[in-house]
């Protein structure tokens, strides 16, 4: 980690919904008023409609959002896709199917280029789905068990929807990390955000828990 990374925000889900406060200083932070929302998790799920939501959330503190299709592996791998991601200021992965996205994104041209555009200071979210596979290793949606994430910030996961998820699955990823290995639980229009000095906050409606060796633990517990 260096000091240049941008601002990055990990948000339990229900983005771009009343509560979500974060989003406006995120934009500012971004030093511009445009966002480049990719809803690649969303895939199935009627991505056109997480693209208006946005839309709609961030006209009203003056941002205005661009969608990129990004729904396929080839479209990943696509040199100009992968530019328009680069040269963006604000990046944001809505949630939908974290598998999904991880395999979409997993060592192409697009996540390369997201990972530049970050350590040149560009601003990073993930929702849900979004969040979970920023991290690695990642929380597996379908049991709770940790598996590979794409690795944006190591030696941390993220339980999403946290409060609100299965408490079965959410004991599973707590007892399954490697011993000194944070686990996150992060609830809905919340956000557990590092900023560029490696510090990091919550902002939102919920409490941001930590966890570490099956324990709570503090943010101090997380990697800077």
């Amino acid at each position: 980690m260096t000091g240049h990374n941008g601002p990055l925000a990990l948000v339990g889900g229900d983005e771009w919904q009343e509560g979500c406060v974060f989003d406006a200083e995120l934009l500012a932070a971004s030093g511009g008023d445009d966002v480049l929302v990719l809803p690649t998790a969303a895939a199935y799920e009627h991505p056109e409609k997480a693209l208006a939501r946005a839309e709609t959330w961030f006209a009203g503190f003056g941002g205005r959002v661009r969608g990129l299709m990004v729904l396929r592996r080839p479209e990943a791998q696509d040199e100009a896709n992968a530019a328009v991601v680069r040269a963006s200021r604000f990046v944001y992965l809505s949630g939908g199917s974290a598998m999904h996205l991880r395999s979409v994104l997993k060592s192409s041209l697009l996540w390369e280029a997201l990972l530049a555009a970050w350590r040149d200071g560009a601003v990073v979210a993930g929702s849900s789905a979004g969040a979970m596979v920023l991290t690695d290793p990642m929380v597996d949606p379908r049991g709770g068990a940790l598996t590979v994430g794409l690795g944006l910030l190591e030696q941390v996961a993220v339980i999403p929807h946290f409060g609100h998820e299965n408490a079965e699955k959410v004991h599973r990823s707590i007892a399954l990390a490697a011993p000194g290995l944070p686990v996150v639980g992060v609830p809905e229009r919340t956000a557990l955000i590092r900023d560029p000095d490696g510090s990091w906050r919550q902002s939102g409606v919920g409490e941001v828990q930590v966890y570490v060796s099956g324990q709570p633990a503090g943010f101090d517990a997380l990697p800077h």
